[in-house]
């Protein structure tokens, strides 16, 4: 690992003063230090951002949430309200490493995180995502890799936080300079990652994220992954349907699978299909089937396939509960 400096920051804006040339904010540092250890992330600077006033704070009200980025994965697993208002996303947080790292790992940090491609995190290979002109996984071992695969990079988004929170219509605010706070769904926060191979999301340098918020629109949420291991993995699939239930017929739906794409992914055909239907198995399927046009599986990763129809259709049935 490179020698660094570590400094704290007390403020959005004295985190970014401190940051310089070549800095990283630092909250929880699961991903982070991985990084460093293995000499793909070599920052001059570590800012120390758990200080930052407001970050670990979670608020409620009648029509909305607002949670912290410095809230560990553990605080939401366990919150006592979450679970009843958003299921969805209380699902997604305990399914974030083991119990351990939950305690560490942060909202924030979970959205930033990058990626797992066993390519991209060997130090000795330079692939597409370090500036590189080859992705090695598009024609070697790509077992864990994207099903859409129009894009150069074919290494998929992680956040499990990340799925569920843009089934449920959340908005991230992000502190982007002095007095310039910027407000992106979770479509835009990951936006550059399917342009730029280089990108892991649409954060600038310096751009430090405060805050989700939430909408709360008596929407029921549901999220499933299915794993290589029961416990302490990533997902090979993930899943998150939100929605209202209205005399039976759902409503503003939303559906998004993760580990499929290098962005959160959905098709506005299968969650406008949706509207107004009745939640039964054959909606589901014909759901499913919109979702998964287009995708191109590799040499390794069809199986993802069935995975993934299985869990849109899972997710979408548990809203009926």
């Amino acid at each position: 690992m490179k020698a660094f400096q570590f400094v704290t920051a007390t403020s959005p804006e004295r985190a970014r003063d401190l940051l310089g040339n070549n800095g990283r904010f630092l909250g929880g540092g699961i991903d982070l230090l991985g990084e460093m250890k293995e000499y793909i992330a070599q920052p001059d600077t570590l800012v120390d951002v758990k200080a930052v006033p407001d970050l670990h704070r979670i608020d409620q009200t009648d029509k909305s949430w607002s949670i912290g980025a410095n809230v560990t994965v553990a605080e939401l697993e366990d919150h006592p309200d979450l679970k009843s208002v958003f299921p969805g996303l209380q699902q997604a947080a305990a399914e974030v490493g083991s119990r351990q790292i939950r305690n560490v790992a942060t909202l924030g940090g979970n959205l930033a995180q990058h990626s797992r491609c066993w390519y991209y995190r060997q130090r000795d290979v330079h692939c597409l995502k370090k500036g590189g002109d080859m992705c090695y996984a598009r024609h070697g071992d790509n077992r864990y890799h994207s099903l859409f695969t129009g894009t150069t990079c074919i290494s998929p988004v992680v956040s499990n936080l990340a799925i569920a929170l843009a089934a449920l219509n959340a908005a991230v605010v992000v502190q982007r300079g002095p007095n310039n706070l910027a407000r992106m769904s979770i479509a835009d926060l990951y936006a550059r990652a399917w342009e730029n191979p280089i990108s892991q999301n649409s954060l600038d340098p310096g751009d430090l994220i405060l805050r989700v918020e939430l909408p709360v629109q008596n929407r029921r949420s549901a999220y499933l992954q299915v794993s290589d291991k029961s416990a302490f993995d990533w997902a090979l699939v993930s899943c998150a349907s939100a929605g209202g239930i209205q005399g039976g017929k759902l409503h503003q739906a939303r559906v998004v699978l993760g580990a499929i794409a290098n962005v959160p992914y959905q098709v506005q055909a299968a969650n406008q299909f949706l509207e107004g239907k009745t939640l039964d198995e054959d909606n589901a399927n014909k759901a499913a089937d919109l979702m998964l046009q287009g995708a191109e599986p590799l040499s390794d990763n069809a199986y993802k396939l069935p995975i993934a129809r299985a869990l849109i259709r899972r997710t979408l049935l548990q809203l009926k509960a």
